[in-house]
């Protein structure tokens, strides 16, 4: 029998993670001495590896200055976390019951993020979602979105195949890395990318609410 794989982003998908992210953005900005990017701006590139991203935020610095503010962010975010200045990372709406749905229907999961092992590990462990999911791909080991060895590699390791997989995700990146795949590429409304630009990223269908999945990876 086929694996039917469904592989979740993180942030923007799972769980609204923008506070946090914003807010080590803005320290790890004003740590360099830089002016910090607005929020849209720093919202629109999460699902990025760090140093991608912060060549998106702040393409006219040198590329070893991307790198410090991966780093430099990097530290930020570990130091909220150790000091319990983090705000609550809540799921979504309806994502527990749909993961439900799925999981009746014989779907099994995973997550392909821009995230660290760490900070992804933290956010399934803080909601008790870690033993629902197969496979676990991060930017620690792949490079970034839309880059398709995430999804690969999910795919390899739950033994699923590209006709059998679907990617769910909230930004053009992860439209982007479904097409690179050859998987269903499902985007969601309640991320941080709006919905004509998911489209124009690829989306083969769209979910508005997290109970609109189950139709959206098997249609």
């Amino acid at each position: 029998m086929s694996i039917r794989l469904a592989v979740f982003d993180c942030d923007g998908t799972l769980v609204d993670s923008q506070a946090n992210i914003c807010a080590a953005m803005e320290r790890a900005f004003a740590a360099l001495g830089l002016p910090a990017p607005p929020r849209p701006a720093i919202r629109a590139i999460v699902g990025l590896s760090l140093v991608e991203a912060m060549a998106l935020l702040a393409p006219a610095l040198p590329p070893a200055t991307h790198v410090a503010l991966a780093d430099t962010y990097k530290a930020i975010f570990r130091g909220m976390r150790e000091d319990g200045e983090l705000d609550a990372e809540p799921l979504y709406d309806g994502l527990v019951a749909a993961l439900d749905v799925l999981a009746a229907d014989g779907w099994r999961f995973g997550v392909a993020t821009g995230k660290s092992d760490r900070g992804l590990a933290h956010v399934l462990a803080m909601h008790g979602l870690a033993d629902r999911f197969v496979t676990l791909q991060t930017a620690d080991r792949h490079p970034s979105k839309p880059d398709p060895a995430m999804l690969r590699a999910a795919m390899a390791r739950a033994g699923a195949l590209p006709h059998m997989t679907a990617m769910i995700g909230d930004t053009t990146f992860d439209m982007a890395m479904a097409r690179a795949a050859g998987v269903r590429a499902v985007g969601v409304t309640w991320g941080y990318h709006r919905e004509e630009a998911l489209w124009r990223a690829g989306a083969d269908t769209i979910a508005h609410r997290c109970a609109d999945l189950a139709g959206c990876v098997a249609a």
